[in-house]
C-alpha cells in the first residue's frame, strides 16, 4: 500500500522560510519519483517540484525556481521541500505524490496535504 504523508506547513510572513516533509512508507519506497504539488483556493492543482529517486534528477516550476529546493533523506524515507523567500502567491495546500522529472505530472493518490499560508 502506498503511503505518503505531508507535514510542516504553517503561517509565515512574506520573505520567510518553511520546510515541508513527505514521509514515505509501504509501496512508496519503490517509487521512481516523488513530486510536490500545490493547490490554492479557486485554482487548479499545479506541480511545484519533482525528484527522480533513482537518478536524483530534479525539476521545478518556473515560479519557484531559485527559491525552493527538493531533497531526500533515505534513512528517514522522507522527501523535503525547502521553501525560501516565500510570497503570498505561495499560499496553498501542498501535497506529495508519485511523479517524476522532467514533466512532473502527478496523478495521485492525494493525501490530506499540508497548508502553507504566507501573509503579513
Amino acid at each position: 500500500q502506498l503511503q505518503l504523508v505531508e507535514s510542516g506547513g504553517g503561517l509565515v510572513h512574506p520573505g520567510g522560510s518553511l520546510t515541508l516533509s513527505c514521509a514515505a512508507a509501504g509501496a512508496a519506497l519503490d517509487l521512481a519519483g516523488i513530486g510536490w504539488f500545490r493547490q490554492a483556493p479557486g485554482k487548479e492543482r499545479e506541480g511545484v517540484s519533482c525528484l527522480g529517486l533513482r537518478d536524483g534528477v530534479t525539476s521545478y516550476a518556473a515560479s519557484v525556481l531559485g527559491r525552493f529546493t527538493i531533497s531526500r533523506d533515505d534513512a528517514k524515507h522522507t522527501i523535503y521541500l525547502q521553501m525560501n523567500d516565500l510570497k503570498p502567491d505561495d499560499t496553498a495546500v501542498y501535497y506529495c505524490t508519485p511523479a517524476s522529472p522532467p514533466h512532473c505530472l502527478g496523478k495521485g493518490p492525494w493525501g490530506q496535504g499540508t497548508q502553507v499560508t504566507v501573509s503579513s
